[in-house]
């Protein structure tokens, strides 16, 4: 799950420590390496048949991943996403913006093929993606190709670093939506936030993802319950349009965008998961496992987006589990269960960041030495701080 999300194992071959950079191209690679590979290598080279991967995953598995990247904290957001576009604007504007990030995704997917082909490499990973690309390119991008690489490493940096936050956000304000109804006097959500960061510090601090594997495998089956709960609570009672929004003023239109699109992409996961596949060229294509996935995500988000906001109307919650009854017990432990799925998912989240900033980076500029360790460990504290 992801705010993303979205939890992403897919990011490691299997759910084990083993980063998905088996046959990334690295960015000190240059022309001199690829004029070797064009020497030893057929004319009709084809990338997918040249993978080489230690635990391929099946349609069906990537199909699972990809789905389980994408439906997270950003589903039960869709429906104050509705409320600042109205409904009408809110499910047709959904669609679109899936169309648009289901498109991008296809181009991505082609390029990659298209350069591993060119380049007689099996696989790539996103600097290397975007660095090839600029050397492909006129004179001009060439120049931008060494920075390139740095500057799609600090994007996904930004959006993970980011995605953890909103985890953060989402954790301590259901903890505080439970406590508040216990205790006389209100907790303030930043006390929860701190009562959490160790827990959140120490989740980080497992250097092995499979170590993970068994509580990311409970924080789906908890999140899939917690949503049919959800639905109960929606649907216990006739939905109406009245007193909704159809068309919502447009200043509100950005919050909508910015929500939805979070919501919806998996970005971080698309080039793994692609690059483990069994058989890739089915990731693609009209009925691929990318558009399979996307046309039940994008419905999913629309019928959670639409009906909760036309049953809670303008009262609705940045999170729709805020606006379950605080009296309820079966309302309190969705809260719970989800707070606790998604500090799990935390964790997976950040490996992301992690390993971006502590293996392309601080790693490297530390060299061999006896306090590398100490260091990783100061790392992963660091950007659990951050967020």
């Amino acid at each position: 799950m992801s705010k993303n999300g979205h939890n992403n194992p897919a990011f490691v071959n299997d759910v084990t420590d083993k980063p998905l950079k088996k046959y990334s191209l690295e960015l000190s690679e240059k022309g001199e390496k690829y004029v070797a590979a064009l020497k030893d290598v057929d004319a009709d080279y084809n990338p997918y048949e040249n993978r080489q991967v230690e635990h391929p995953t099946t349609n069906s598995e990537t199909l699972f991943h990809l789905l389980k990247g994408s439906l997270g904290t950003g589903i039960l957001a869709m429906p104050n996403a509705f409320k600042n576009a109205g409904y009408i604007t809110g499910s047709f504007g959904t669609i679109i913006i899936g169309l648009i990030c289901t498109y991008c995704i296809h181009q991505l997917i082609k390029a990659e093929y298209e350069l591993c082909r060119r380049k007689k490499i099996p696989s790539m990973n996103y600097p290397a993606v975007a660095e090839t690309a600029m050397l492909e390119g006129p004179t001009i991008f060439q120049k931008c190709s060494p920075v390139i690489g740095h500057l799609v490493n600090t994007f996904l940096l930004i959006y993970q670093l980011g995605t953890c936050c909103v985890y953060v956000v989402f954790v301590s304000s259901n903890i505080k939506s439970v406590a508040d109804y216990y205790l006389e006097t209100p907790v303030d959500v930043r006390l929860c936030m701190l009562i959490i960061l160790l827990p959140l510090i120490l989740i980080n601090w497992v250097r092995n993802l499979k170590y993970l594997a068994p509580f990311s495998t409970l924080a789906n089956a908890i999140t899939m319950v917690s949503f049919g709960i959800i639905c109960y609570y929606i649907f216990r009672e006739p939905v109406t349009t009245e007193g909704k929004d159809d068309f919502a003023p447009l200043n509100g239109f950005p919050l909508f965008f910015g929500t939805v699109l979070f919501a919806l992409e998996a970005i971080g996961v698309i080039l793994p998961l692609e690059n483990e596949m069994k058989t890739p060229k089915h990731f693609g294509g009209s009925c691929g496992v990318l558009n399979v996935a996307m046309t039940l995500i994008v419905f999913l988000y629309v019928g959670m987006g639409l009906f909760g906001y036309l049953y809670y109307g303008h009262e609705i919650e940045g999170s729709i589990t805020l606006n379950l009854p605080s009296k309820d017990v079966l309302a309190q432990c969705v809260k719970g269960m989800l707070a606790f799925a998604i500090f799990i998912t935390h964790g997976l989240a950040c490996y992301v960041a992690i390993d971006i900033t502590w293996n392309d980076y601080v790693a490297q500029k530390l060299g061999p030495q006896r306090k590398k360790l100490f260091w990783e460990y100061a790392v992963r504290t660091g950007l659990v701080l951050v967020t």
